[in-house]
């Protein structure tokens, strides 16, 4: 299995990012396989979604809705609300595999795979990616 690591600097926003352009770059020319994507944080997740027609800050929104960002959470560090951050894992997974063909990703036509990072207190975030061979 090979294995890469990237860093994202998602700054002080709470927000989805679009890595499709980055796995991408990473199976190319790989020919048929699985890429696994996993985020090693307790604060952020990964999902397949459209993206660039309002789904990322509609995700946002439905998990501040979810979450609330208030004193309610026991896990207490960090900003108000933080704890809430360290319930979004559960909801979006820290993982996802993408099959691949030909060193391509099969995604559908609007699914890009994207970060979803929450926590404004770490805008440092890694994603390692797996090849795993067909």
């Amino acid at each position: 299995m090979d294995t890469t690591t990237i860093s994202l600097h998602t700054g002080p926003q709470r927000q989805a990012v679009d890595i499709t352009a980055q796995a991408a770059l990473f199976v190319d020319g790989r020919g048929d396989g699985l890429l696994s994507l996993f985020v090693p944080h307790a604060t952020a997740g990964l999902a397949i979604m459209e993206t660039g027609a309002g789904s990322e800050l509609d995700l946002m929104d439905v998990l501040d809705e979810l979450l609330p960002r208030d004193d309610r959470w026991r896990h207490r560090h960090g900003s108000r609300g933080h704890g809430a951050d360290h319930v979004v894992p559960a909801l979006v997974s820290p993982s996802v595999t993408v099959p691949v063909e030909g060193g391509r990703l099969l995604l559908g036509t609007w699914q890009s795979i994207v970060l979803v990072d929450p926590n404004t207190d770490n805008a440092e975030r890694q994603i390692r990616f797996s090849w795993i061979p067909g």
